[in-house]
């Protein structure tokens, strides 16, 4: 097989890391995350046409800072340096970084000021995103100043040298807020490293089914399959691999949507016509969560009670040496993952068991975002409405009911969930949202339903708009719209007589409430 070319983006734990690497997959060109602690012996040997250093938390003054061997920029790769990586550079070829009175976060006008690749195509004035502290206040000898900000706040806002093809930036040209961010990632891809552009998801897939074939041979395999968009990809793209060796189980743990046991059963078995075999397993789920109300505790049940029942019709079905999980990228970021902090554990990442009874675990799409998940799926043939459902978690209602979970809740909960959905769909909204969802919380509030008193727990609203689950936005369902939901919700669903709308961001919130 033919090597692609490749990008390195060396990871110094700033919050858009994963989001550089997807921008630059975005134009065409692989590149994988890798820490920042790769000896210049391991950068030779992956080979690749640039590198990337991210942004991060820290100062280059500080002892404890990630810092890289100087050697780094005599290989003759070229390199962009990103906020903290822009001040490494600086810091370590001899230029000055200061710190800062104020921090500067948020939009900033740049001015270029000399022509140059990395500004290529750029007017003189344009909007960037700036997040940090210190800056570099002059640029290492032999290097061009290349912008400033206009309101003269970061006199160092880019620096290079076209002759060494070495360049920082302070801004994140990542960000959407960077008005000319992608120019700056193509111009470095494309100008500066000369790439020619081979990654693309046709090439994926066909890469990914020959690197399968060659690892499952004749073996079997068996899929975790929730019926979501990264399980059932995850299966046709295992199925292309392995055919029929390939049995997809779907665990009804009791914790799904109103309806979608048998929806996904309909869908995935009598339409695909995939080996799909359906464990009734709610019971068992159930009495594990009885009297469990943190979070945590919850996901890693969940996860373990999915292997657990994997394991048993795994038995039952005969020797199998691989499990397939549709885990993604911000999946295995949100469980902690190299200088990553743990946000929460997803049940098929960090709520692994230790032991599992398995040869190993398969995760094709592990490094994938899910927008570049759906993008897969259209390109296996899977129909649009399967490849553009909206996300559902894999310990399902479990963590949007807050608190213990109980047969009580959940049928509030689908009942509540079944009508938002039902509003969403009826206003044409169901492809213009991300993800959209209600929430049973444990705080319980004073009503009044007829001539009576009650007192029964805040039903919440959640709806995101996104691209990649990295960050989000609240959706701004038009008032009307909301209106109806919470008129239905109060008037059809029991337990329920007041309902709220979640209308934070993720940062800082996450999109699900645990």
């Amino acid at each position: 097989m033919k090597e692609r070319e490749k990008v390195l983006v060396l990871d110094f734990g700033g919050q858009y890391n994963q989001l550089i690497a997807r921008r630059v997959r975005d134009l065409n060109v692989y590149c994988d995350l890798k820490n920042c602690d790769m000896t210049i012996d391991e950068i030779k040997e992956y080979n690749p046409i640039g590198i990337i250093f991210t942004g991060g938390p820290n100062s280059v003054y500080e002892e404890t800072s990630p810092h890289v061997s100087p050697e780094i920029f005599n290989l003759g790769i070229p390199v962009l340096g990103i906020c903290y990586g822009c001040q490494l550079i600086a810091y370590t070829l001899g230029g000055t970084v200061t710190h800062a009175q104020t921090s500067e976060y948020g939009k900033r006008e740049i001015r270029v000021l000399k022509e140059n690749p990395l500004f290529k195509g750029f007017p003189e004035t344009s909007v960037s995103w700036m997040s940090h502290t210190d800056y570099v206040s002059k640029a290492p000898e032999g290097f061009d100043c290349l912008a400033d900000t206009k309101a003269g706040t970061c006199p160092v806002a880019a620096f290079g040298s076209e002759e060494r093809r070495i360049y920082g930036v302070q801004f994140h040209p990542e960000v959407v807020h960077t008005e000319y961010g992608e120019n700056i990632l193509r111009n470095f891809l494309y100008e500066i490293c000369k790439a020619k552009g081979d990654w693309t998801m046709s090439g994926f897939v066909e890469e990914q089914v020959a690197a399968l074939k060659k690892k499952i041979g004749d073996k079997k395999v068996l899929c975790a399959m929730s019926g979501g968009v990264d399980s059932a990809v995850a299966a046709t793209l295992i199925h292309r691999a392995a055919g029929d060796n390939l049995t997809c189980v779907f665990v009804d743990h009791g914790l799904l949507r109103k309806y979608e046991a048998d929806e996904v059963m309909s869908v995935f078995k009598d339409k695909l016509g995939m080996n799909l075999i359906k464990a009734d397993a709610a019971e068992q789920f159930l009495s594990k969560l009885k009297g469990v109300s943190d979070p945590e505790r919850k996901r890693k049940i969940i996860g373990e009670e999915f292997i657990r029942t994997f394991e048993k019709i795994s038995k039952q079905i005969g020797a199998v040496d691989f499990l397939v999980q549709g885990t993604i990228y911000p999946d295995v970021i949100e469980s902690g993952k190299g200088k990553s902090a743990v946000i929460k554990s997803h049940h098929n990442v960090g709520g692994l068991p230790s032991v599992v009874d398995f040869k190993e675990i398969i995760e094709p799409l592990r490094d994938l975002f899910k927008d570049e998940v759906r993008r897969v799926g259209l390109e296996l043939g899977l129909p649009r409405k399967i490849v553009m459902r909206q996300p559902f978690p894999g310990p399902g209602l479990a963590i949007r009911i807050m608190g213990e979970v109980t047969e009580e809740k959940l049928e509030t909960l689908r009942d509540s969930d079944y009508i938002l959905r039902d509003e969403i769909a009826k206003a044409g909204l169901d492809e213009q949202i991300w993800q959209y969802f209600t929430v049973v919380t444990n705080s319980p509030t004073v009503g009044v339903m007829g001539d009576f008193r009650t007192y029964e727990n805040v039903i919440a609203v959640r709806a995101i708009t996104s691209v990649d689950a990295m960050t989000a936005d609240w959706a701004r369902i038009p008032y009307d719209v909301l209106e109806k939901i919470s008129t239905r919700i109060v008037n059809e669903v029991k337990h329920a007589n007041r309902v709220v709308y979640d209308i934070t961001s993720k940062p800082p919130a996450t999109i699900e409430w645990e």
